[in-house]
């Protein structure tokens, strides 16, 4: 709908009206409605033309901050701490571990997506699940995250009662759980008015976990680590799409998570973008981050996986290290597993 069109619905009434009246007093009709005309074109321009400027002044695309010269950036890094939680390496492997899945049940109406799902993931593992589409790969790591609610079985996080199919949750208990989950998704999901800074910053402001100048350091750390502080200042769309994956992997980190899901990150980029988001993802292994990653990344799978986990009609049809996966080629219950992960 055109401004115009929106103004001379609310002022033209007004102003035939008052003509009608002077014109009904004075009889001068063409003088009175040719003032009425005047008066109708100044208000559509002078509405028109503050509509216009409003429009500008909240038009995201028209603010192009630019990319921090490594001057800058050097400046800034020179007064940034890491985080406290993440200075230290994640704790040693072993007992309890960091999920526990116990024969997970899912359906949507009469499809069964998830059919018994057993898994257990220790502190500090890389979890790769792999597998067809409509296998139930996405679903699982979203019934981890509570973002789908269970039917069946339950899940203990950290030896902690968590979530639970048939029973009453504790919705406290749950939502501590959850913090302890970060989650990135195929698409970015960053907010477009917000600049890359205030994205990262955005959870622990909300969550009031930080102050503002504590938030707005972490969030410079969190993007200095993912290889982003020079685009600190710009907005979503001024970037690529690996370098958005790459603002949503610190913005999940932004939460101090205990366990990372990521569900195929890379689906979404071109391929030359695929591998900036991957090496952000492998320097979270190496540091010891609990990871789930449903993946077709197969190459990727098995050099970053402690464990390949191979997913079919809702079950697990295979769970096992990359080592075995790729030498023991004569054990005919690999054959599938290594079929689909083009393993020769």
């Amino acid at each position: 709908i055109k401004l115009s069109s929106i103004l001379s619905v609310i002022s033209l009434p007004e102003l035939l009206l008052t003509g009608q009246r002077l014109y009904a007093q004075n009889f001068l009709v063409m003088e009175t409605l040719l003032a009425v005309a005047i008066y109708y074109v100044m208000v559509v321009t002078v509405f028109s033309w503050l509509f216009r400027a409003l429009e500008n002044l909240l038009d995201i695309q028209r603010k192009r901050p630019q990319t921090l010269n490594e001057h800058e950036c050097e400046t800034l890094r020179q007064n940034l701490k890491p985080p406290v939680q993440t200075q230290k390496a994640q704790a040693t492997r072993g007992n309890p571990p960091a999920l526990d899945l116990h024969a997970i049940e899912k359906s949507w109406g009469q499809h069964h997506v998830l059919k018994g799902i057993d898994l257990k993931v220790e502190n500090g593992e890389v979890i790769s699940i792999i597998g067809p589409s409509g296998s139930g790969k996405t679903t699982l790591i979203r019934t981890i995250n509570a973002l789908e609610s269970i039917d069946g079985g339950e899940i203990i996080l950290y030896g902690e009662d968590y979530l639970k199919g048939a029973s009453v949750v504790d919705k406290q208990q749950m939502r501590a759980g959850v913090r302890r989950i970060g989650m990135v998704f195929q698409g970015f999901n960053l907010f477009p008015h917000r600049t890359v800074l205030d994205n990262v910053m955005l959870a622990p402001l909300y969550h009031k976990l930080l102050d503002r100048a504590a938030a707005r350091e972490q969030a410079l750390w969190l993007l200095d680590r993912v290889g982003l502080l020079a685009h600190a200042e710009k907005y979503p769309y001024q970037l690529s799409g690996g370098q958005q994956q790459r603002v949503a992997i610190a913005r999940a980190l932004a939460l101090k998570p205990d366990i990372m899901l990521f569900d195929e990150p890379t689906s979404a980029l071109d391929p030359e973008l695929v591998g900036e988001v991957l090496k952000v993802i492998q320097s979270l292994a190496r540091e010891g981050m609990t990871m789930i990653i449903v993946t077709h990344e197969m190459d990727f799978a098995l050099s970053i996986s402690d464990r390949v986990v191979m997913m079919e009609n809702g079950v697990v049809q295979s769970d096992m290290p990359p080592q075995r996966i790729r030498s023991d080629a004569a054990d005919p219950s690999l054959t599938r597993i290594r079929e689909f992960m083009g393993v020769q």
